[in-house]
């Protein structure tokens, strides 16, 4: 991987945000920090920033500094060194064991849209739907570490439901995530209740792409979700906008502007080809009486 690849340079911003989070937790100056590590500001900088790599001996001597826990420095030490990796697919297991760090990337997101082709996407889901989808993915996973996942999936949902500046967010989901009856038919009529309580908020917009529409731009994209960052106070972008396509053995990150327009390009169409959200309501809420034995009742919450 070279200095530029997109992989890297996702990582390395991520990498810069903790790392920037941290020396202000310790309120030290950009100065303060750079004077105590024997750097200088413009080094600082650019490592806050994403513009260098770094080793994780330098990591180790910052949160050294910033007076981090072991374990946090421990998971910024493996980001740096993923960061540098010449692989631009992120399997499970390392994002597993850098999971607060890629999660990092949706809570400094100013805006999220994602496409899903067969799931309800993780923001989304409801705890037993998530046991269930990470049961299929490690059937031989451990209970513990299941319990750590599910936990994990749901704190990450956090983003959406807090009380101070939500993050906006889109979805498109075929039809087929709607039907698969995940985790049983109750657990699944319980998770449509959900996406129509969600998608009631002022800041999620969801809209599922029926069967009906035919062939469409997300039939060859598979799933994936576009990261926006907050702009500048002069409308300029901070940072580009982040793709993250997601597959079974792996992920890919991407942000050259030749790649983003494509994404943006298909996620437009694919828009254009679902129902609208009132549409989609009426849909949701059908599918999930469909699912739902007597006992289920729909709830908003």
């Amino acid at each position: 991987m070279t200095e530029g690849h997109t992989g890297s340079a996702v990582l390395r911003r991520q990498l810069g945000r903790n790392l920037r989070t941290l020396r202000g937790r310790a309120r030290l100056t950009v100065r303060s920090a750079a004077t105590k590590l024997d750097w200088s500001e413009t080094k600082m900088w650019r490592i806050e920033t994403g513009q260098t790599t770094l080793r994780a001996l330098d990591v180790q001597a910052m949160c050294m500094t910033y007076g981090a826990p072991a374990d946090l420095t421990q998971t910024l030490m493996d980001l740096a060194t993923e960061a540098k990796s010449c692989a631009g697919w992120h399997s499970p297991n390392r994002i597993a064991v850098l999971g607060n760090a890629y999660t990092g990337l949706e809570e400094a997101a100013h805006d999220l849209a994602t496409y899903e082709s067969d799931l309800v996407p993780g923001l989304l889901q409801t705890r037993d739907y998530a046991r269930a989808i990470i049961c299929a993915h490690y059937p031989a996973i451990a209970e513990d570490d299941l319990a750590g996942r599910v936990r994990l999936r749901m704190e990450r949902q956090a983003i959406l439901t807090r009380a101070t500046d939500p993050t906006p967010l889109r979805v498109a989901l075929s039809e087929t995530a709607v039907r698969y009856p995940v985790g049983g038919p109750e657990a699944m009529a319980r998770q449509l209740a959900h996406l129509v309580y969600m998608s009631g908020l002022s800041h999620i917009s969801l809209r599922v792409v029926p069967f009906t529409a035919g062939p469409h731009p997300g039939v060859v994209t598979g799933p994936f979700m576009m990261q926006r960052f907050r702009p500048a106070a002069d409308g300029t972008d901070t940072e580009p906008t982040v793709v993250y396509a997601d597959g079974y053995v792996g992920g890919r990150y991407f942000d050259r502007a030749v790649d983003v327009e494509r994404y943006e390009a298909a996620w437009a169409g694919i828009w254009a080809a679902a129902l609208d959200e009132q549409a989609t309501q009426h849909l949701l809420a059908a599918a999930a009486r469909s699912h739902a034995k007597p006992s289920v009742t729909m709830t908003r919450g």
